[in-house]
């Protein structure tokens, strides 16, 4: 009878295996661990000084790390015995600045990243592209990011998100393996940001390669991302969808850093907690015995309000509100003295002092004391 062989599916693009990097007496990166696989987009998000930045740089080559190693397409480029140079790395990189050259084109800083033969990740037969084909992978990148026609202009005739898309066309000639971009957006006008981010996403999906941004904006990751790997003192606290993120975080620091939270002391009662807002559904309620206390996480979009009566003992007040037209945000007073924020639509318009009721309309997440 013959054997039935099992497809042998590709490594990933990027592996990172217990990486640390310390400057001094500073630990930057603790033993960070993740995979990223092609045509996957990953988020390292966290405040100013989480290691972040730190981990990109050990992916492109800048920085060599303590320990750990990192493969590339399942090549090892850096272990205990082995480092690679960035050059000899199939890495594609954004800087934060975009870094065109000013006195070449359009299509001349695209074409500035293609292979000339010296690069040694680019002697297999496979990547070899021939200097021939450059104009014609030049045109086909300025198509990939919607700037057709553009090869002739100069990068001080471009807006601020052409020249960011000049920036990703120009990484992506080369057909890295993965694409680095570090803050992408931080350099852009606010208003441009949101159609900019979907415009981003839409590139590296087409170009179907394996992509790590770092961003210590929570609405890029989240928005951006396949996957969210939140950082705090250089350890990754948290990896999974943004979805996992947002509404399953693993830690309070998590909870209350990727969005706005409002927390709670709650009691233990059943498969619940019992708080001053009424009973709370936990789906993984902690491991404690009835009656103990810890708090739980709501999300402002988790609470609605409704006008109270003058004699109900759950009557609350409004503080304030903040009025976004598609939404309203809406701070409340209750009894004890804690105030919350719910976020609702705006059919209702709240006013300060108006009496509510605070009602959950939603799962929470519970966090021990």
């Amino acid at each position: 009878m013959a054997s039935v062989t099992e497809p042998v599916s590709d490594p990933p693009a990027l592996t990172v295996e217990r990486a640390t990097k310390t400057f001094g007496e500073t630990v930057a990166v603790r033993e960070a661990s993740f995979e990223v696989e092609r045509g996957e987009i990953l988020a390292l998000l966290g405040p100013s000084g989480c290691g972040k930045t730190t981990t990109l740089r050990l992916l492109a080559g800048f920085e060599r790390p303590d320990n750990g190693a990192v493969r590339i397409s399942g090549e090892t480029v850096v272990d205990a015995t082995l480092w690679r140079p960035p050059e000899q790395r199939r890495i594609g990189m954004v800087p934060q600045d975009f870094a065109l050259f000013p006195h070449l084109s359009v299509g001349d800083n695209v074409a500035f990243g293609l292979p000339n033969g010296h690069r040694a990740w680019w002697t297999r037969p496979v990547r070899r592209l021939r200097r021939a084909a450059a104009p014609a992978r030049v045109a086909e990148m300025l198509e990939l990011v919607g700037l057709a026609g553009f090869a002739d202009r100069f990068p001080h005739e471009l807006s601020g998100g052409e020249a960011q898309r000049v920036a990703l066309a120009r990484a992506l000639a080369p057909e890295p393996a993965a694409v680095l971009l570090d803050e992408p957006f931080s350099n852009l006008d606010q208003n441009l940001r949101a159609s900019l981010r979907l415009a981003m996403r839409g590139i590296l999906k087409a170009a179907d390669t394996a992509a790590v941004f770092v961003t210590h904006d929570r609405e890029e990751a989240l928005s951006l991302a396949d996957r969210v790997a939140v950082m705090r003192d250089g350890r990754i606290e948290q990896i999974g969808s943004p979805d996992d993120i947002y509404y399953r975080p693993q830690t309070r620091f998590i909870g209350t850093f990727v969005g706005d939270a409002n927390i709670l002391p709650g009691r233990r009662l059943r498969s619940g907690a019992e708080t001053e807002l009424g009973f709370v559904v936990l789906p993984d309620p902690p491991a404690v015995e009835d009656g103990d206390t810890f708090d739980i996480l709501l999300r402002p979009e988790q609470l609605a309000l409704k006008p109270a009566a003058p004699d109900d003992p759950a009557r609350a007040n409004v503080i304030s509100s903040e009025y976004y037209g598609h939404d309203q945000v809406v701070r409340v007073r209750l009894p004890s003295g804690a105030e919350v924020e719910a976020r609702l639509r705006t059919e209702v318009v709240w006013h300060p002092d108006d009496p509510v009721t605070v009602v959950v309309l939603d799962d929470a997440i519970a966090f021990p004391r």
